[in-house]
């Protein structure tokens, strides 16, 4: 569903005009990083954000995990081009922990007979399967 959404779009623009001579991209089973640093071991997203997020944090520790998965130890950096500012990701033991619960209890819910109910949260309205729960 990402390919209709508006904000996915202005992402791609951004990211295709920020970090041009780095630029790298990788796509693996559904996963998509901005760039990768292979001799530094460092892959990297790209948020058009004015500001940190806790929710781009996890989607950079899912990357990290997903490789690790594979048995390749990576470093992570968020990259803020308005802000001209980065964040360094590492991958810790609690965050495998967790990822793995979040990844079960989404196992749960594909396997649920019915919908679960709509949860009415303030970040639904930017969702790129907003689609899904509203119409």
């Amino acid at each position: 569903m990402e390919h209709t959404s508006e904000l996915v779009e202005i992402g791609k623009i951004i990211h295709e005009n920020s970090y041009i001579r780095k630029r790298r991209e990788v796509t693996l089973e559904g996963i998509k990083i901005d760039f990768f640093e292979a001799k530094k071991g460092i892959i990297h997203e790209v948020k058009k954000s004015k500001s940190f997020d806790e929710s781009h944090i996890w989607q950079l520790k899912y990357y990290l995990y997903y490789f690790k998965q594979y048995g390749i130890e990576l470093e992570g950096i968020l990259d803020y081009p308005k802000l001209k500012k980065r964040e360094r990701i590492v991958l810790t033991d609690d965050d495998l922990l967790k990822i793995k619960a979040i990844l079960n209890h989404i196992e749960e819910i594909t396997s649920l007979k019915n919908l679960p109910k709509v949860i009415n949260k303030p970040f639904c309205k930017k969702c790129s399967y907003y689609e899904f729960c509203y119409c």
